[in-house]
């Protein structure tokens, strides 16, 4: 027996299915990677957030065994590295916490592209260190200065150079964007760590209560 033979025409998608079927995998696509790139953010923006923390635990830590002094408080004839950080040598203070620290991949903020991890502090330089140093904090009896955080910074729309950077808290500080989107994270005297807004960081600077904040700056 022959083959029955349809005279139905094939099912075909027209111009116009295709298109639309394209169109739908496209924004999925799109949608896709946007939430995947917005995951990868927050991932980076809480391990910032985390290593700042740990910082300021190595702060305390660190106090405790040299009488309620930070390194920014004790002069390096007696351990500290004051006379560095008020060179605005960021490095110096931390490499003096390297024991509390125990690894300085927690200087490194993964969302910083302009600087690389290092795993050795004998080998550390400014390209592997995220955080400035807060100059003023010698101590933890004012917990609202600031001990250390993002150093993206902007003054007067140009980006701040490595050194000691004098900030007056009339001066309009803002941050970079080459890190996190719109914001940044401080570490505080308190032990906590704020994701800070450029306004808001304005405001942070104000509570310290010193006319002029000294920051170290990588």
């Amino acid at each position: 027996m022959k083959p029955r033979l349809s005279s139905r025409p094939e099912a075909a998608l027209t111009l116009l299915e295709t298109s639309v079927v394209v169109a739908v995998e496209l924004v999925l696509v799109a949608t896709l990677l946007a939430v995947l790139t917005s995951g990868t953010r927050k991932v980076k923006t809480l391990t910032c957030s985390d290593h700042l923390r740990q910082i300021g635990m190595a702060y305390r830590s660190w106090e405790g065994d040299h009488g309620g002094r930070y390194p920014t408080g004790l002069s390096m004839t007696n351990g500290g590295a004051m006379e560095r950080s008020q060179m605005g040598d960021a490095v110096a203070t931390f490499q003096v916490m390297s024991n509390e620290l125990s690894t300085a991949v927690k200087l490194w903020c993964p969302a910083d592209a302009r600087r690389y991890e290092s795993r050795r502090f004998p080998d550390l330089r400014n390209l592997n260190v995220s955080y400035f140093v807060g100059v003023d904090a010698t101590n933890p009896s004012n917990p609202r200065m600031i001990l250390a955080g993002d150093c993206n910074l902007g003054v007067g729309g140009k980006r701040v150079k490595p050194g000691l950077v004098w900030l007056r808290t009339n001066q309009p500080v803002t941050w970079g964007a080459t890190r996190h989107v719109g914001c940044g994270n401080l570490g505080l005297n308190d032990g906590s760590v704020q994701a800070a807004s450029a306004k808001e960081l304005c405001v942070y600077f104000e509570r310290t209560g010193l006319a002029t904040n000294r920051l170290a700056i990588p």
